[in-house]
């Protein structure tokens, strides 16, 4: 289990997708209701389609092409936004996703969701979770052009913010970013070793891991942030 300093913690940054949500969703979404589109609508077979979308998807890994909506549309020809809606009953929080939430807003930490996802998909997303009611505010990359896994991200988003690097903790499920945040100088950062429920628990080894936030609540309440006078 993650243990963290919280008393050097003052500003958490989270990732939405597999860190706050069920990553499911997105991973049913996009490797598996989309080729199966693409196979009935081309006259392909699920594999062939499959094979093809794997090969768009690494094409533009880890950019901003790669989360953003209209570049799919375009590129598929096809209403992502309306695909989204026919399997949006699977858009869910992780259990202990509330509980943390309510644990960081009560200490007295400044909370903000950082995801690399389109406008478009946030906007869905919090519409069916309710999210934004226990974040103090929702920054979606797009709006600075860049992704996390880019220094000029962390850059812009420190500026915007104003936090302290070595007193913020990030949160996210990919390890490729968590390492963008430490180049930059994040303090304090923690990995989710269990983003699709329907996965199996990784193994991480090159940042702390957590599996369930719930394990940090009583600990998050016993440190809260001490504002000077």
């Amino acid at each position: 289990m993650a243990m963290l300093p919280w008393t050097q913690i003052d500003t958490v940054l989270l990732d939405m997708d597999g860190t706050l949500l069920d990553l499911h969703f997105d991973n049913h979404f996009w490797l598996e209701l989309i080729p199966a589109k693409l196979a009935e609508r081309d006259g392909v077979s699920l594999d062939a389609a499959k094979a093809r979308m794997q090969k768009d998807y690494d094409a533009v890994t880890g950019t901003i092409a790669w989360y953003c909506l209209d570049y799919w549309a375009e590129r598929l020809q096809m209403d992502i936004v309306s695909a989204k809606r026919e399997v949006q009953h699977l858009i869910s929080l992780r259990e202990d996703t509330i509980p943390f939430l309510d644990a960081l807003h009560d200490s007295g930490r400044q909370v903000v969701l950082v995801t690399n996802a389109h406008p478009g998909s946030l906007s869905l997303k919090v519409e069916r979770t309710q999210l934004d009611q226990h974040i103090d505010q929702l920054i979606s990359t797009h709006e600075f052009g860049v992704t996390k896994e880019s220094q000029s991200l962390w850059q812009q988003l420190q500026a915007r913010l104003g936090f302290d690097p070595a007193r913020t903790l990030f949160v996210d499920d990919s390890l490729i970013i968590l390492e963008a945040a430490r180049q930059f100088g994040i303090g304090h950062l923690l990995a989710v070793s269990n983003p699709d429920s329907k996965k199996p628990v990784r193994e991480i080894e090159e940042f702390p891991a957590i599996q369930d936030y719930r394990y940090l609540l009583e600990d998050i309440r016993r440190n809260p942030v001490v504002r000077d006078s």
